[in-house]
């Protein structure tokens, strides 16, 4: 395990949002959802690609709040540009999503 400073911790952007769209994504290499990300009036929406699809339908996903890393740079999937990571947890049946255990505001930081 590669050890971070404090600082390199604070640079992270970890924030809540809670998702208001979901797509399909033929177009990823891997089993994929679109998601469209709404993280409060001061970020705004933001998409994401997150390869979910054996965990979750797309009707559970609308109005789940998750943690995502918002500072990365915008990544190119496929025909798609990714503009924050979707956390979660993998395990051999798939990803489980990072989620706070109560509503909370979206945009808030990971403390």
């Amino acid at each position: 395990m590669k050890e971070i400073t404090w600082d390199d911790f604070e640079d992270i952007e970890l924030r809540v949002g809670t998702i208001i769209k979901v797509e399909d994504f033929p177009e990823a290499r891997k089993p994929a959802y679109k998601l469209e990300i709404d993280f409060g009036k001061e970020i705004g929406i933001k998409k994401s690609s997150a390869q979910i699809t054996e965990l979750y339908k797309k009707q559970e996903l609308i109005d789940k709040q998750v943690m995502c890393v918002i500072n990365f740079p915008p990544k190119q999937i496929g025909n798609f540009m990714s503009e924050c990571l979707t956390t979660g947890f993998i395990n051999e049946k798939g990803v489980i999503l990072a989620v706070p255990d109560k509503q909370t505001k979206n945009g808030l930081k990971l403390a």
